[in-house]
């Protein structure tokens, strides 16, 4: 009855979701203008295997989102439907695994229905808490609630194959376990650290390892032993995420972010997300990243304090509450992929970056209920002390659910995404996201002011000129989205969509500088099959027809599906044709 409950409330929390749409926040980019995930053809495959876009390698993922695909089309809702529902069978898997964990540290007080309700208030507590809206309303998210599926198996097979160790099964369970586990590499590689959990499992709960008894001692080695193939599996995949990230730009430069400068990042985004589980307000898609970071101010003081206080008393407590160590050090090390040592864009911190590593800490929690219901037990008013802890948590998951509803509605669209962030957290990707949705829909003065708002928080961001520059030339500005197109120039030399554009501005009154900058353009980027195909009408326009040609079949040669460019094409074809007495 119980596991019904945690997946009846978990569906209601996030059954908003289902109206939501595709946001203006990769959503654009990954499914309205790719056609290459739509399927699950040998051309789909190969696609989804090989592709490292915006710097993810994602493989397992891409092959769900194929399948929505051939479902629901371009429907959001089924989209949507697929994350809520993987979310939902997320939260069953976690109750049974945090059952069994439970179990395995209770004591004689706490009886199998404290264990089942602490296993149930982890669940709830990991399930509905608002920090998931941003796995599991964007569509883009796909792989953490994936990702998260395939983790929680491998626990739960792990914690099979260690209760039945030394049996025939336990190696079967020991095979599912790692064969769950590559598939959660390959939906994403935050799980990469997964291995040193499963020996934080070994020494606690499951005492697997003990130090009293050796580190090398002959069952000691066997649990090392263990490991291996799950090490040699993250060994695999790591260096291929890490080139998509290098390539996706997601990772900066030791010259752009210092030793001392992550260190202070990490320990902050450590910090970051213990305030916002007890305290879940105010959550935005991003929280930017701002220069120069100072790690000896207040922001970044406080939280290394934080996280060497609570080091300290998992240290100090380390025989008395073996559990908060064991859960520490799980968070820690899940987060570490994410915290900003190794990786680091925009964001300084993500709400859906603490998706898995929430789950030791939501375990705590169910510890922590279940203790006071077995107390409770030994009270002479037991079931007026246990109605009291049960109402309690209700409240708990009661909060939790009606914020995470309230969330999911920001995520409707891209107008409440971004309206909600540039009030709540300003950013520049906040303010340039909103500008440009304000720019489709004609409302110059105010794309204006989150556009120039986005340029004073990151002046030297070359798609904020670029688009504002855009912007200013539809309003008819052409002299003001000059500037902006030479400040995208300034600050980013090979800006090949500014010169694009710059010349896209001045085609009808400066024929031939528009051809300058389209020669930029393409100098600089090869594959611009627009910058050709404009290029090619300039010539043509000046009677130009065999140089229009050349740059008429560049274009499609770079996009064979280019439409426009093959007409064009066509017609300048046609004029040779006539000016050389032929009959088209």
């Amino acid at each position: 009855m119980l596991p019904l409950l945690v997946a009846a409330v978990t569906c209601i929390a996030f059954w908003p979701a289902l109206d939501n749409d595709f946001v203006d926040w990769d959503d654009i980019t990954n499914f309205l203008e790719n056609p290459s995930y739509r399927g699950l053809g040998w051309g789909e495959l190969r696609w989804m295997w090989t592709t490292r876009l915006l710097g993810h390698y994602v493989p397992m993922s891409w092959m769900t989102l194929g399948l929505d695909y051939l479902l629901w089309g371009m429907n959001p809702r089924g989209y949507h439907l697929t994350n809520v529902l993987l979310h939902v069978t997320n939260a069953l898997i976690f109750y049974f695994v945090a059952l069994r964990l439970l179990t395995i540290t209770a004591t004689e007080r706490e009886d199998s229905a404290a264990r089942r309700l602490g296993a149930g208030f982890a669940a709830l507590v990991f399930a509905v808490h608002p920090l998931r809206v941003e796995s599991v309303a964007w569509i883009t998210e796909r792989r953490d609630v994936l990702s998260g599926l395939f983790y929680l198996l491998t626990i739960l097979g792990y914690l099979r194959y260690a209760e039945a160790e030394g049996s025939e099964r336990a190696r079967r369970w020991y095979w599912i376990s790692l064969g769950c586990f590559v598939l959660a590499l390959l939906s994403k590689a935050i799980t990469v650290t997964l291995p040193i959990v499963l020996l934080v499992l070994d020494v606690y709960p499951l005492r697997r390892l003990d130090r009293d008894a050796g580190w090398s001692s002959p069952p000691a080695r066997r649990r090392w032993i263990d490991k291996v193939p799950f090490v040699l599996a993250s060994a695999a995949v790591a260096p291929i995420t890490f080139m998509a990230a290098l390539g996706g730009g997601n990772i900066g430069s030791l010259t752009t972010l210092g030793p001392l400068e992550r260190l202070a990042v990490c320990l902050y985004g450590l910090a970051f997300y213990l305030r916002k589980l007890v305290l879940p307000l105010d959550l935005v898609p991003v929280y930017e990243l701002r220069f120069p970071i100072l790690p000896l101010s207040a922001p970044y003081l406080l939280s290394a304090a934080l996280v060497a206080a609570i080091t300290g008393l998992a240290l100090g407590l380390r025989k008395r509450w073996p559990a908060l160590g064991a859960a520490w050090l799980a968070y820690v090390f899940t987060l570490l992929p994410v915290a900003g040592l190794f990786q680091n864009g925009i964001q300084i911190v993500a709400d859906r970056y603490s998706y898995l590593p929430s789950l030791p800490l939501a375990i705590l929690a169910g510890a922590g209920a279940m203790r006071l219901l077995g107390e409770a037990a030994r009270r002479r008013r037991r079931v007026a002390t246990g109605l009291l802890v049960t109402t309690a948590g209700l409240a708990v998951v009661s909060v939790l659910a009606a914020l995470t509803w309230k969330q999911v509605g920001l995520w409707r669209d891209s107008q409440r995404l971004w309206a909600h962030a540039v009030v709540t957290a300003p950013s520049s990707m906040a303010h340039y996201n909103f500008a440009n949705l304000l720019a489709r829909q004609s409302r110059w003065v105010e794309a204006n002011e989150h556009y120039r708002a986005a340029a004073s928080i990151r002046p030297d961001w070359e798609n904020v000129q670029v688009n504002w520059g855009v912007a200013l030339a539809r309003q008819g500005r052409v002299d003001e989205a000059i500037s902006r197109y030479r400040e995208a120039i300034r600050t980013t030399p090979h800006a090949a969509p500014a010169h694009y554009n710059w010349a896209n501005a001045i085609v009808a009154t400066d024929p031939q500088g528009a051809i300058h900058h389209y020669g930029e353009a393409v100098r600089i980027d090869p594959r611009l099959a627009e910058a050709y195909n404009n290029w090619g009408m300039v010539l043509a326009q000046q009677d130009k027809w065999e140089e229009a040609v050349d740059k008429f079949r560049a274009a499609v040669r770079i996009r064979p599906d280019y439409a426009r460019a093959s007409a064009n094409l066509e017609a300048a074809l046609v004029q040779i044709r006539k000016s050389s007495g032929r009959a088209p």
